[in-house]
């Protein structure tokens, strides 16, 4: 992993590059129009290697509470610890914007995240049944919190 990380907001000139990364990771990505929408309700935070994107994250800050809406690392990036810096970036901005704690939903089928965020300090907290569209129908969302500290 390399040391040269660095991280800043989204503007709406960026959506193209987010665009082509999150549709290179996920088969069921956000569209334009989430991102678009998001842009003014949610902190969206860009990763760099160098002059290189190599990830996205969506936070939104309610009050004392954070939730993490999405996270994305290229895929020929990932492997190398990109993610768990992405993390640590967007819980650092949650913190600093007084939220004490952090939910998020992850799919059932996605055991390198759930890892990552168990590893982070979340914990499972419920499931969302059907939560999630899939190939061949739809999955189950896993429901996890942990508590933000400095």
């Amino acid at each position: 992993m390399s040391d040269a990380v660095s991280f800043r907001p989204m503007t709406e000139a960026d959506l193209d590059a987010v665009l082509k990364i999150e549709y290179a990771a996920y088969s069921h990505p956000w569209t334009r129009g989430i991102f678009l929408d998001g842009l003014g309700k949610y902190q969206i935070w860009l990763m760099f290697e160098g002059q290189q994107q190599v990830g996205h994250g969506v936070v939104q800050i309610i009050l004392d509470e954070a939730h993490l809406l999405n996270i994305t690392v290229k895929p020929e990036n990932q492997g190398r610890g990109l993610g768990l810096r992405l993390l640590e970036h967007l819980m650092s901005i949650a913190y600093k914007a007084e939220a004490r704690e952090c939910f998020l939903e992850v799919r059932d089928s996605n055991r390198t995240a759930f890892r990552l965020y168990e590893r982070y300090g979340f914990n499972e907290v419920g499931r969302r049944r059907d939560y999630y569209p899939a190939v061949g129908g739809r999955e189950d969302a896993v429901v996890m919190a942990c508590t933000l500290v400095d």
